[in-house]
């Protein structure tokens, strides 16, 4: 399993597309900071009555919702570049135990996501704190200690649309297919939820990916078109589904399917 882990991320790190995904997601990061920068401005110049009206956490979350994106993408590109240019007979010459090859896949797609996931959401958090310096925006009234949790629970939210990208690349060897599925996922389907009527509208909400992370600090969900009714634990293991599920199906039709 090691030798397939080694091999899979020797193959993660010779293509271009890695690298330009991970410099959106980095210079997204960036951009955060930069308009940070600019509500610190706008504060400065309003007066105190408008103040109240202004908003910062909004902004800090755009971080982990653009990195879940991005590498969404970078899981579907990892397999659907093999099918796209024919490797993936070599692939599979070379390790014939399929269910291993993608369980490495995994391995190495999930792990680069939690870390570029991780540095997106805390550093857009910590970073924009430290750009408004002591300003007292409305929503920043918790301590660093109190609201880095929900920040360092999206981080680690982010791995489950990679890998679902990874799936959806198995299950569908299209590499365009699998990205619209991923954005319907990750930004139509949680719109169209929070249309319905109540209480549907929560119940459905509180099972999306994108609302799993605030339940799991054990937080609420003002002012989100998410849900908040999962427990800490209820919420771990929703999250833990959205991962085991969609491989196991992969994994079942590669193993069966051809090349």
């Amino acid at each position: 399993m090691a030798d397939a882990v080694a091999a899979e991320w020797r193959k993660l790190r010779s293509v271009r597309s890695t690298y330009v995904v991970l410099s959106v997601t980095a210079a997204f990061t960036g951009i955060v900071l930069l308009l940070a920068v600019q509500m610190a401005h706008v504060w400065d110049g309003l007066s105190a009555e408008r103040r109240a009206d202004l908003l910062l956490r909004p902004l800090q979350e755009l971080g982990g919702w653009v990195a879940s994106l991005c590498m969404a993408v970078l899981g579907v590109l990892f397999i659907t570049s093999e099918y796209r240019t024919g490797m993936i007979r070599t692939t599979f010459a070379a390790l014939p135990r399929r269910g291993r090859l993608l369980a490495a896949k995994a391995a190495v797609v999930g792990t680069v996501a939690l870390v570029a996931g991780q540095a997106v959401t805390v550093g857009s958090f910590l970073g924009t704190r430290l750009v408004i310096g002591d300003r007292p925006f409305p929503d920043q009234q918790g301590s660093i200690a109190h609201d880095l949790p929900s920040f360092v629970m999206a981080g680690a939210t982010v791995p489950v649309f990679a890998l679902l990208g990874l799936s959806f690349g198995v299950l569908l060897r299209s590499a365009a297919g699998s990205i619209v599925s991923v954005v319907f996922l990750w930004h139509v389907l949680p719109l169209l939820v929070y249309h319905l009527p109540h209480p549907w509208d929560e119940r459905i909400g509180s099972v999306l990916p994108g609302g799993l992370a605030t339940q799991m600090a054990g937080l609420g969900a003002n002012n989100s078109i998410y849900g908040d009714l999962l427990s800490p634990g209820a919420a771990a293991a929703v999250m833990l589904a959205y991962v085991i599920v969609p491989l196991g199906f992969a994994a079942s039709v590669l193993v069966r399917r051809d090349a």
